[in-house]
């Protein structure tokens, strides 16, 4: 079972995408599901790197290889731990052009996973966005296996909510646009029926 922080939290990263402008809860929910998988990533990395200095062996398992990427990027730097550091601007184009090119490879020609990953896409559209997602993701617990499936449920329901409710909020980006286009000032007033909380 979730805790009411754990709700709240998952609530303020999809508030965060809401108001980044994506407001597809599906889109939410894959962009969420590949940034976690990469946390996952990263941790399994971890523990065989722990493993092998207990050992006193090389690691086995690396799910980083050694090396540069085709663009020449060390593989060491796509992990969680290292991009989650990075400012913004840097953090969007190491996810964007060197961590979600690899998910898509990684597996190697073939295998399930490849099959699956093929279309791995990278739709967060802003540096801050992104910064900010991956913070609050950070701060998820995610040890624990009962955790993680209540986790998906939970945001599997906040999709299935919006799907027979309607749109719950009006993204940031369409508020923009309204705004924009109906340029209003000081002396005017203005009239909205669908007014909600009156965030917009």
């Amino acid at each position: 079972m979730l805790t009411g922080e754990i709700r709240s939290q998952v609530d303020s990263i999809w508030n965060a995408f809401w108001s980044g402008g994506i407001s597809n809860p599906l889109e939410v929910m894959e962009q969420i599901t590949y940034l976690l998988f990469l946390r996952r990533l990263d941790d399994l990395h971890t523990l065989e790197e722990n493993k092998s200095t207990r050992l006193n062996k090389l690691t086995e398992r690396r799910i980083y290889p050694e090396g540069k990427d085709a663009r020449g990027r060390d593989y060491i730097d796509l992990r969680w731990s290292l991009f989650k550091n990075l400012a913004p601007s840097e953090m969007f184009i190491v996810v964007g052009e060197h961590v979600f090119p690899f998910l898509r490879t990684m597996g190697g020609d073939g295998s399930t996973y490849a099959h699956h990953m093929k279309d791995a896409r990278f739709t967060i559209p802003t540096p801050a966005l992104l910064a900010k997602v991956v913070d609050l993701l950070d701060h998820v617990p995610m040890e624990d296996r009962d955790t993680k499936g209540d986790l998906y449920e939970y945001m599997l329901s906040k999709i299935a909510s919006a799907g027979q409710n309607g749109q719950f909020r009006t993204p940031r980006h369409i508020i923009r646009l309204m705004v924009e286009l109906t340029e209003p000032n000081g002396k005017d007033v203005i009239c909205d029926p669908a007014s909600g909380a009156c965030g917009f």
